[in-house]
């Protein structure tokens, strides 16, 4: 099913409201419908609460639509739309590119490109890198030894689950096909400045890059609005504070979602595998983009450096109040 001209996005501000968040996947996309997924919403797709985290995908396959649409038919829900919080590492964002697509009548790839990226001069921010750029992209790799369940009962931590984030999941991306794929949801590449850029642009609509407001305030303000309620991260327990693909800072438990201590509360962004790291801060106008290639085993250190380096950016903008 192609998109009617009338649900198209035309050329200039990308737009977003309501009316579009609380609408059924399956009246935009029918084939995602089958297996009972029929009462899976817009919003629940961004907020990680659709209920089927870790549906099967094979990354390649992204750029084939028949198999991408035969996926999306078989997946099978693990527990209602909307009842818990648990995080999509990338079935869901793979609908939403699907989404992005039928409205939009471009690829996933040439919307980010051609809607975001060059309007923002962001000139290395691909979702799907051409092949001929893949020797500027530097390999990921494995660093450090993993904790067992004994070291983090030792530390007084709950034993992270197993999830589709493995050392193999992430080591597919060196290879030249999934880089090509632009997978979503983590197949993006791009520089560190050009990360701290894109959320810096996420501040003001992109008006002080783009020389032109890209996105409305209103769809910014509806962006960073807390949608997941009283609902709790599986791991730690607290608040999951998640928005429209973002992650609020909100409370003093705000580290326990990647952010620094001295984060405002209106912070907003999300950390990647491996310890990337990207936010905003509206009360400071701070942004920040760290990349590395080097994926730590060691998940309590990843995640105290990256506290620390939220922590240190954060401290640079002192406000007077």
């Amino acid at each position: 099913m192609s998109p009617s001209a009338d649900r198209r996005q035309p050329p200039g501000r990308v737009l977003i409201d309501e009316d579009e968040l609380r609408a059924r996947v399956a009246e935009l996309v029918p084939e995602f419908g089958a297996n009972g997924k029929d009462a899976v919403t817009v919003e629940q797709l961004f907020t990680h609460t659709a209920g089927f985290p870790q549906a099967p995908f094979v990354p390649v396959e992204f750029l084939d639509r028949e198999k991408r649409l035969a996926r999306f038919a078989s997946w099978r829900l693990n527990w209602k739309p909307g009842e818990r919080f648990e995080y999509h590492p990338s079935s869901s964002m793979y609908v939403i590119a699907e989404l992005i697509e039928r409205l939009s009548g471009q690829t996933y790839g040439e919307f980010v490109r051609e809607r975001i990226s060059l309007p923002l001069g962001l000139g290395d921010l691909w979702v799907g890198l051409p092949s001929e750029l893949h020797g500027r992209l530097a390999d990921c790799v494995h660093v450090g030894e993993a904790l067992s369940d004994d070291d983090y009962r030792a530390l007084g931590m709950p034993v992270p689950p197993v999830t589709e984030v493995t050392e193999d999941a992430i080591s597919s991306f060196n290879r030249e096909d999934v880089r090509v794929a632009g997978i979503p949801g983590g197949g993006g590449t791009m520089t560190a400045a050009d990360l701290a850029l894109f959320y810096q642009a996420l501040l003001d609509g992109g008006r002080a890059l783009a020389g032109r407001e890209v996105w409305k305030p209103a769809t910014l303000a509806l962006a960073r609005e807390i949608r997941s309620g009283d609902l709790r991260d599986p791991l730690f327990r607290k608040p999951a504070n998640r928005a429209l693909g973002l992650i609020i800072a909100g409370d003093k438990d705000r580290t326990y979602r990647g952010f620094g201590h001295t984060n405002s509360e209106l912070a907003f962004g999300h950390g990647g595998a491996g310890g990337q790291i990207g936010w905003a801060d509206p009360h400071t106008g701070i942004s920040i983009g760290y990349c590395t290639n080097g994926h730590d085993r060691n998940t309590v250190r990843q995640g105290r450096r990256g506290v620390g380096i939220s922590s240190r950016a954060a401290g640079c903008a002192r406000i007077e109040t």
